[in-house]
């Protein structure tokens, strides 16, 4: 049944979102030259798949977990896409291929392997990575790997279609602040 709404919504999200997606390529073509971002992720059964999202760092920056990534490598419209999780709107298309979950564990990198091996631990890969889930909405982000793990196999184990929509209506009204940027300061 999930999997049915998956395709429904990331369908409709790029029908009636290609304008808006269109115009974050343009805006965001003057801000890095780069407008799309594409990085491989751990997904289901811990097989790669390229996640893409719009570009919100400098290109060339260090390919690590958010978290470790320096802020001022955020650029000011990378700011913006980031707060209004704009960014996230390319992962539709990942959504509609099948590689993700509109509601999933967040798929993390390879190289972050306390949290490879904390959700393989846990059964977590035997579901799709998604765009939000009940980690998200609450503010847990990967810099705390065992909770991370312990939250997505808790949010798997109980996931229900109400839980599903309503971890996707609280991400739309702007529960949970994302992943946390290393501060410089």
């Amino acid at each position: 049944m999930i999997r049915f709404f998956d395709l429904v919504f990331s369908a409709l999200g790029l029908l009636l979102g290609w304008p808006i997606m269109l115009l974050l390529v343009v805006i965001g073509f003057f801000d890095t030259g780069s407008p799309l971002f594409r990085q491989e992720r751990v997904g289901r059964h811990q097989k790669p798949f390229l996640l893409v999202k719009f570009r919100t760092m400098r290109p060339g920056t260090a390919s690590v977990a958010t978290h470790l990534a320096s802020a001022e490598a955020i650029t000011p419209f990378g700011r913006f896409l980031r707060r209004t999780k704009l960014d996230e709107l390319p992962q539709l298309w990942n959504v509609l291929k099948g590689e993700m979950s509109l509601v999933g564990p967040r798929p993390c990198l390879f190289n972050q392997q306390e949290l490879v091996a904390e959700r393989a631990r846990r059964g977590v890969y035997n579901a799709r990575p998604g765009i939000t889930g009940l980690a998200q909405v609450n503010n847990i982000d990967m810099s705390t790997p065992t909770l991370l793990a312990e939250t997505d196999a808790i949010m798997l184990s109980r996931l229900r279609v109400v839980d599903y929509f309503r971890y996707i209506l609280q991400t739309l009204l702007g529960k949970g602040a994302g992943d946390r940027v290393r501060s410089n300061s």
